[in-house]
């Protein structure tokens, strides 16, 4: 009797030893996705916020040093109008592109 009891835990034990691991539930693989989906729409507002912050600024100096031009020759108002526009809404396709990847992202 006692070569049977050894018997069966030896085989009991065995069999937990080749167990596979439990798949996971599904409102933790739901969780999981949720938490990447919450990582990546906080990498695309940091990556919105930070194209809007150079956007403005690099905006801000270029309107700054037209106007300071303009101030010191008023003669040359037309030569530089033109060309800071033209930078001005280049600058401003460059935050919009910024947006449609952060909204794509997200």
């Amino acid at each position: 009797m006692k070569k049977l009891i050894v018997a069966m835990v030896a085989m009991l034990a065995s069999v937990s030893a080749f167990a596979q691991e439990a798949a996971p539930a599904a409102h933790e693989a739901a969780a999981s996705v949720a938490s990447d989906r919450g990582l990546v729409a906080i990498a695309a507002a940091i990556a919105i916020a930070l194209s809007v912050f150079g956007g403005a600024m690099a905006q801000g100096k270029t309107a700054a040093t037209a106007l300071d031009g303009i101030a010191r020759n008023p003669a040359a108002s037309g030569k530089l109008l033109i060309p800071m526009i033209l930078g001005l809404a280049l600058i401003e396709s460059l935050v919009i592109y910024a947006l449609i990847i952060a909204l794509r992202l997200a």
